[in-house]
């Protein structure tokens, strides 16, 4: 019966950082590849910032921190990745570099029970499994949400050509990191991204035409409708610029313009007002 011990994470940033905590947390080794310089080392420190706050709120103890600290190990170079039973990508939102990767990773990774997992929220898995070559049948999305150690969710989106199999383990391993799977199928934005970014888009329209300031927009949202966060704080947080491309993605795929970004979405992108990221988007963040 096939069992996964060792868990590859590409990408050490907020998304790749969370699942490599979730995997570790729930007994897996993990392996962590970013080639982005000082990337190994901010993820080292988030861990122990996240699980620290675990630990002060008795949902771990320290010994459980320290052991799942332990099973985190970075590494430098793809090669080095060799002996996971699961990969999940989780770099940067850009079909082209992901394509680039999972030829290299088919290539690389010939053994036919290991996954090539995709963490996109909105590219096509069909597209991203087409470029694995021979290796498209191991193709999935397993599609987290953030912050990885507190959301429940992951969508799981079987490409085209992905075999019954490998969804059948995903599922399974998404469960065991104790999340909830549920699947969508393979459409741009899958369901999430397709609810989701037209609202956060809209709410920008009624900044934009007036119909009300930012910080009313986002309190009658959160208070009207029960979100945890406003449309437009929720930009923030997720990226502008990852807003915008999600919608990119979202009028390409379903061929509709009516999914196209914001213009004052958009001008924030250009004037580098990206949300968190860089300390300022709809909001103001000088501590960040």
């Amino acid at each position: 019966m096939f069992e996964v011990k060792t868990i590859a994470v590409l990408g050490a940033g907020q998304m790749g950082g969370g699942i490599a905590q979730v995997a570790a947390v729930a007994g897996l080794d993990v392996l962590v590849y970013d080639s982005f310089p000082g990337a190994a080392e901010k993820c080292q420190s988030t861990h122990r910032k996240s699980l620290g706050k675990f630990v002060e709120k008795g949902k771990l103890s320290q010994a459980e921190m320290d052991a799942a600290l332990g099973r985190v190990r970075h590494v430098t170079s793809l090669d080095a990745l060799a002996g996971a039973d699961w990969v999940v990508e989780a770099v940067v939102e850009d079909a082209r570099v992901k394509k680039e990767l999972f030829s290299k990773l088919s290539s690389m990774l010939k053994r036919e029970d290991i996954a090539l997992a995709t963490n996109t929220s909105s590219i096509s898995i069909t597209e991203i499994a087409a470029s694995a070559g021979a290796s498209a049948g191991r193709v999935v999305g397993m599609h987290f949400f953030n912050p990885v150690p507190l959301m429940a969710l992951v969508e799981v989106i079987p490409a085209m050509q992905t075999s019954k199999e490998i969804v059948e383990r995903t599922v399974a391993l998404a469960t065991r990191l104790g999340k909830t799977p549920l699947k969508a199928n393979d459409r741009a934005g899958f369901v999430s991204n397709r609810v989701l970014m037209p609202m956060i888009n809209e709410a920008f329209y009624a900044l934009m035409e007036g119909v009300a300031e930012a910080e009313a927009i986002d309190g009658i949202m959160k208070l009207g409708c029960n979100f945890p966060m406003g449309p437009l704080r929720l930009a923030d947080f997720i990226g502008l610029d990852t807003c915008v491309h999600i919608m990119n993605v979202l009028a390409d795929g379903l061929n509709n313009d009516r999914y196209r970004a914001c213009p004052l979405l958009k001008q924030l992108v250009t004037a580098g007002r990206l949300g968190d990221k860089s300390g300022r988007g709809v909001y103001e963040y000088p501590g960040k």
